[in-house]
């Protein structure tokens, strides 16, 4: 069983485990269409989907450089909505376990 979060803001979807995924590609490889690639999502998609999480934060998460094939890189506060994410889901995970235990118990087996 796996907890998974989405963290809404101004009534619409900011942040979730794709988006975040995302965010760690163009950190990892320097490329948002490198990280595109890596999720099996079209470069349209994957720049969409940095341009609105950008337009979310008061300063941008992926600085992308000008020009064709010029790589992008995550800003400060990109690494820090990164790394306050993932710590978020441990401590989520961790509160969920009792639960999980309840609700694994209570599954039929998989077939």
């Amino acid at each position: 069983m796996r907890l998974t979060l989405r963290l809404d803001a101004h009534g619409r979807a900011l942040l979730g485990h794709g988006k975040i995924r995302l965010l760690e590609h163009v950190r990892d490889t320097g490329s948002i269409s490198a990280a595109a690639r890596a999720m099996g999502m079209s470069y349209r998609r994957a720049w969409l989907l940095v341009e609105a999480t950008n337009a979310a934060f008061a300063t941008p998460l992926v600085l992308a450089k000008a020009g064709g094939g010029g790589g992008a890189t995550l800003s400060e506060a990109g690494r820090a909505v990164v790394a306050a994410y993932r710590a978020l889901e441990k401590q989520a995970d961790a509160c969920a376990r009792d639960a999980f235990a309840t609700i694994g118990a209570l599954l039929s087996p998989s077939k």
